[in-house]
């Protein structure tokens, strides 16, 4: 284990390296929060891949691939569907609004007065999303060094806080194309090929498993219905993807950049869900599906190429940890505290003294990290947490968001009607059909429509000029200069 081990260091020191060369670059709000706009179609197509395939991507992946087979890939294929959309559709319009949160967007689509809700209700969404990322290091440091639950969550969490903190966009830029490559090699390139073969190739997989384990559909077509609706729209209006597309430099890199990305989690869906059903065959009574991962590294793969692929499981988790962190620090120091606050704009202390916007947003993520450590050492039941998570987000803002972005008619009392009795629609029905129940979702999300649209008509429609400004920012027109960012070529 001592080559593994050694990969493994080399891999962590890496990417806090990494984080502190980021510190020297973030020297602005618009450098240390979306990289100054500035990222190339490569680096943009690699580190939207990392962020939105994580821990349950990978792990989990190949767990509902040893449970289910091949229709097993249907909710990181949900993911990647999401990205396309996004990409296709709307990616060029949020890279055009020179934003910072997906609560901006709404102020400046209604006119204010949205945010803080939103805000909230997104706030309680990035959090989850990097508590349960954060929980999947137990799993990863168990295998590799016998650690216990609380140590593993404690390294693994402060590894990911030191370099986002130092560094913050910059630093998770840097470390996501890293964990891309070694994502792409460790799992792609090494161990769907090993999987296959260990397992005596794909007619033999065949011969051994049921039928279903090869139908597409396996998995139930009401699951797949709920992933769409949960990842695919998921995907469409979360911060932490959403500040990805920020860091875009032109709308064309967002669009190209992002189908890219999408593409690879088509076929990174397709290769978990063919590992864990060669898992199925040479384990077939593993005591949990998503144990599949681990024991199929920690047995089949020879020294050396297990700690590679242990890091790319690693690197997936910490891409997504690092993304939701950045992102629930953001909203919560841009669209609570500011707001709360009554500094939003605003450039200079009551002292006369310049406001010093990296510091306070590289403060927020040090609170966001020690609180979702905490969190996460307290919490264990991750699909809940998650699902908690994804209900919130699509419950209470898609209805808000794709209605601002298609139809004019919306207007802000229509929006906050939608958050609000979405949000508090699928709490209570979480709270009486149970939080793994797809009911919640479903209904909240219809009685969350039908709020906005009649809402929305029955009251004055948005002011003129607030549309006409919101045009203008939509074509690329009339954002402020943001005179923090330093000028710069775009990096690739």
């Amino acid at each position: 284990m001592a080559v593994d081990y050694t990969v493994i260091v080399v891999y962590l020191a890496g990417m806090l390296a990494m984080g502190w060369w980021g510190m020297r670059r973030a020297k602005s709000k618009s450098e240390f929060l979306v990289a100054g706009r500035r990222l190339g179609p490569m680096m943009y197509s690699g580190t939207m891949a990392a962020i939105v395939l994580g821990g349950a991507s990978t792990i989990g992946g190949v767990g509902l691939g040893y449970q289910y087979g091949l229709s097993g890939a249907w909710m990181v294929f949900t993911i990647g569907l999401g990205l396309l959309a996004l990409s296709v559709f709307f990616s060029a319009r949020i890279a055009r609004l020179k934003v910072y949160t997906v609560s901006e967007m709404l102020d400046l689509r209604y006119g204010g007065r949205a945010g803080v809700i939103s805000g909230v209700v997104m706030w309680a969404y990035t959090l989850m999303l990097a508590v349960t990322s954060t929980i999947a290091y137990a799993t990863i440091f168990d295998v590799l060094f016998d650690m216990p639950r609380t140590v593993a969550i404690i390294l693994g969490g402060t590894i990911v806080v030191a370099y986002s903190t130092l560094g913050g966009m910059w630093s998770i830029t840097l470390t996501d194309m890293v964990q891309f490559v070694v994502k792409t090699i460790g799992v792609l390139l090494l161990l769907l090929p090993i999987a296959v073969i260990k397992a005596g190739g794909f007619s033999e997989m065949k011969a051994k498993l049921p039928t279903e384990y090869f139908d597409p559909l396996g998995i139930g077509g009401e699951t797949i219905f709920t992933y769409v609706l949960i990842y695919t729209f998921g995907m469409l209006i979360g911060q932490d993807i959403w500040q990805r597309v920020f860091t875009a430099r032109s709308d064309k890199v967002a669009r190209i950049g992002g189908t890219v990305a999408g593409t690879y989690c088509l076929v990174y869906a397709v290769a978990g869900a063919v590992i864990g059903t060669a898992a199925k065959v040479m384990y077939p009574k593993l005591p949990s599906a998503d144990a599949a991962f681990a024991t199929i590294v920690k047995d089949e793969l020879p020294v050396g190429v297990r700690g590679l692929v242990l890091a790319a499981a690693l690197a997936a988790v910490m891409s997504t940890s690092s993304g939701a962190l950045i992102a629930c620090a953001t909203v919560a120091n841009n669209d609570i505290w500011s707001r709360l606050k009554g500094v939003v704009g605003s450039k200079s202390e009551p002292s006369g003294e310049p406001h010093d916007e990296v510091k306070g947003n590289r403060a927020f993520i040090l609170i966001m990290g020690v609180a979702v450590i905490c969190i996460a050492i307290a919490l264990n039941n991750v699909v809940e947490a998650l699902t908690v998570a994804y209900n919130l987000l699509v419950g209470g803002l898609l209805v808000p968001i794709l209605g601002g972005l298609l139809w004019k008619r919306g207007t802000v009392a229509g929006a906050l009607a939608a958050v609000t009795v979405g949000g508090l629609s699928v709490i209570g029905l979480m709270w009486g059909y149970g939080i793994l129940a797809n009911e919640p979702v479903y209904y909240g999300l219809l009685l969350s429509l039908a709020s906005y649209v009649i809402v929305s008509l029955a009251t004055k429609p948005t002011d003129a000029a607030v549309l006409a400004t919101w045009r203008e920012r939509l074509a690329g027109r009339g954002a402020d200069a943001e005179t923090d960012a330093e000028p710069a070529t775009a990096t690739q």
